[in-house]
């Protein structure tokens, strides 16, 4: 199924700041976890720094390029990160998880000698809790299998199967869909209008028990 781009949103925006930039080859979900694989020096000094200052850095999808070496291109739409666990691997390799914040917009970027990005950014308006309708609360039903049929990921986590835009972005999350699916549903604003077009998509994708 296409969707048509939402790059045209007017976001509302509680505060603006300026972050590193880990360009990804994967979406990032507020309130989701992404383990992350660390071995270039300029990610693991941003790394260092985000946890000896307690900050946190931005997530966004690569559009153009690689996850190593150039500085990437990415969409304009990402998420801030603040690192829950590190370790250091059997093959030197720092593993790091991290934990899904507040969406944000990229303003412009800059990259620096050793190709990390940052950028100013527009830290995005949480959504507000929003009530899920009776047309579409089987989404949440499908939620619950997937959730109670997954790995450990969510057992520690505030299950809001109740809330529109928590429901939305774990099925975004979970199902098994392409990664510009998977950034259309996170620049979407509109929870019930992510629910709807997430149950458009269902009718395209077939599930494994």
């Amino acid at each position: 199924m296409h969707f048509a781009s939402v790059s045209t949103l007017e976001y509302k925006f509680v505060t603006t700041a300026n972050v590193p930039l880990f360009p990804v080859h994967s979406v990032l979900f507020p309130g989701a976890t992404l383990s992350l694989r660390i071995f270039e020096p300029r990610y693991t000094e941003m790394i260092s720094q985000c946890v000896k200052n307690n900050t946190g850095f931005g997530i966004c999808l690569i559009s153009e390029g690689n996850e190593v070496g150039l500085a990437a291109m990415s969409h304009e739409v990402g998420t801030l990160a603040n690192v829950v666990d590190w370790h250091m691997r059997k093959d030197d390799i720092l593993g790091v998880v991290v934990l899904g914040n507040e969406r944000f917009k990229i303003n412009n970027q800059t990259v620096a000698a050793n190709q990390l990005l940052s950028a100013d950014v527009e830290i995005l308006e949480p959504e507000e809790s929003t009530a899920i309708p009776d047309e579409l609360k089987h989404l949440v039903d499908l939620l619950k299998d997937r959730i109670s049929h997954s790995s450990k990921k969510h057992e520690d986590s505030e299950l809001r199967f109740d809330d529109a835009s928590w429901v939305g972005f774990r099925l975004a999350e979970i199902l098994p869909l392409r990664l510009a699916q998977k950034q259309y549903f996170l620049e979407l604003d509109d929870p019930l209008l992510r629910l709807e077009r997430l149950d458009d998509v269902l009718e395209h994708i077939e599930l494994l028990g």
